[in-house]
């Protein structure tokens, strides 16, 4: 398994290097508003499952069950991140920030296996978007931290908000140029994240894409249960990297339940995302509910999401009986919550599951965001992308030692 993990990194650096793009390391000092939980960090799997069964339980409320206090968390932290350039940047002028979701690194939006089907930088490069993926804070090559009371979502916001801040100024180390146009796109526990940052900080962004995504919060016990989490000291590939409360799915049957679609995915590409899955910290999913419900967010909005979603959809994003929906589908129902939205735009992928870049459709899906997102974000004038390259051709002489 350490040999796989291996194998899929030095060919994501393989690709990286062919697709124009650098790995770096940003350093970000933040602060955020954390709960604290009167619990222990689980270390047993007895004791994971019987969190598990607490925060799936109908009518019982985890998050205030476990709930002390507030505190304010400082610190600073690394983040590992990629960036990619377009080969024409300056025709669109625009980076797209890309968050991933629970169970996975940044390497979700460059999978490198087939590369060429799953990768939506691929694709967002060759609509002339540049691209920033990180991993998460507590994740992958970012910093790691406590895993109750410290890596809970209102600190990974902060540190994206840090990263989208420095993004606007310049200042992301080793990229060395300003974009004009911001573009945050999620998935899952990511696109959580984006909503959020949109909702704090309404002009933020220049437009967001939340995939694996919607508000109907009740099928989020599907998830909790089916994923088979277990510390991941149990977990041969994770348990020298990760510390108490850190868990992941014992078994590739909860990778496939929470993010495949039946019959419409490549067994060998649901081998891989388990083999080279990545934990959660149990304040992370104690938290993910705090979200705000509504945000004044005026730019352009599009969920997209996988029919067959099981924790926000529960399997049937059509199956609106029950849920008190105006709209076709469970998506769109989070058109009342981005009511001063530039256009809103909700859209179900056909027989694909949560991880909408892991499912055979999952280039179509890719293609259907970077036309949203061309129609509606914009492109700068001829005239202005010429001042713009030129801007950007006296920044990189002046700052060029520093890069």
């Amino acid at each position: 398994m350490a040999l796989k993990s291996l194998v899929i990194s030095l060919t994501f650096a393989a690709l990286s290097s062919a697709l124009k793009c650098k790995n770096i390391t940003i350093p970000i000092s933040i602060s955020a508003r954390n709960a604290v939980f009167d619990l222990e960090p689980p270390t047993t799997e007895v004791d994971v499952t019987s969190l598990f069964l607490d925060i799936s339980r109908p009518g019982n409320n985890a998050t205030a069950q476990y709930l002390k206090d507030y505190a304010t968390v400082s610190g600073d932290y690394t983040l590992a991140a990629t960036y990619c350039e377009a080969a024409k940047p300056c025709d669109r002028d625009a980076l797209q920030i890309l968050t991933h979701g629970v169970g996975f690194d940044r390497s979700y939006w460059d999978y490198p296996y087939h590369n060429w089907n799953y990768s939506y930088v691929r694709e967002a490069l060759r609509d002339g978007y540049s691209t920033l993926s990180w991993d998460r804070l507590g994740v992958g090559e970012s910093s790691h931290g406590e895993a109750v009371n410290e890596i809970q979502i209102a600190l990974e916001i902060a540190a994206l908000k840090a990263v989208t801040e420095m993004a606007r100024e310049g200042k992301i180390p080793q990229v060395c140029r300003q974009f004009s146009k911001l573009i945050h796109v999620g998935h899952s526990f990511g696109s959580a994240m984006t909503y959020a940052l949109s909702a704090m900080y309404p002009d933020i962004s220049d437009g967001i894409v939340l995939t694996g995504f919607s508000q109907v919060p009740k099928y989020m016990a599907y998830f909790a249960l089916a994923a088979n989490f277990a510390p991941v000291r149990r977990i041969r590939s994770l348990s020298q990297k990760y510390g108490p409360g850190y868990i992941a799915p014992r078994s590739k049957i909860g990778v496939h339940i929470n993010f495949f679609a039946p019959d419409n995915f490549d067994p060998h590409l649901l081998e891989s995302a388990f083999e080279n899955g990545q934990p959660a910290t149990v304040g992370e999913l104690l938290t993910v509910g705090s979200v705000p419900s509504s945000t004044d967010f005026a730019g352009p909005v599009m969920i997209i999401t996988g029919d067959r979603d099981v924790p926000f959809c529960g399997g049937n994003c059509m199956a609106t009986m029950g849920d008190d929906a105006s709209g076709p589908n469970l998506i769109e129902q989070s058109s009342s919550n981005f009511k001063k939205a530039a256009v809103f735009n909700a859209t179900v992928v056909p027989d694909v599951g949560h991880g909408l870049n892991f499912g055979y459709p999952a280039h179509s899906a890719f293609g259907i965001i970077q036309a949203f997102l061309k129609e509606n974000v914009g492109m700068p004038s001829e005239e202005e992308a010429a001042v713009k390259t030129r801007r950007l051709a006296r920044r990189t002489s002046s700052r060029i030692r520093r890069c």
